[in-house]
């Protein structure tokens, strides 16, 4: 697997490029929180889309039954391979980490030139 950041101007293209290939593909959120430690908030159930919003400066992670925003992230890495992303992450101005991991691989398309 590679981990590797993306730029704030490749996140909204990053989520429309997973939002369009989900099709109710199984998720698991875990939080991590230097303050609370670490949960999971859902597991395994349908993700149905992800959003990134510049103007109001969050992120959504939108799951069936289950919303999860993210104030003011400040970084995104995606893990991704030859078999396609199996997790991204987020990380907010507190330290504080969403990641989501995918039961199964997704298959991207390949990145767009910036």
């Amino acid at each position: 697997m590679t981990v590797h950041q993306l730029q704030r101007g490749e996140w909204s293209a990053f989520c429309n490029r997973v939002s369009k290939g989900l099709s109710g593909r199984l998720a698991e959120v875990q939080i991590a929180s230097p303050r609370i430690g670490s949960q999971i908030e859902a597991e395994w159930i349908p993700l149905i889309g992800l959003v990134y919003e510049p103007k109001e400066d969050t992120l959504e992670i939108a799951l069936d039954g289950v919303d999860h925003i993210i104030q003011k992230p400040q970084e995104l890495y995606a893990d991704e391979s030859v078999a396609g992303l199996a997790n991204f992450e987020i990380v907010d101005g507190e330290g504080t980490k969403t990641i989501v991991t995918l039961r199964d691989p997704l298959m991207l398309p390949l990145h767009a030139a910036s």
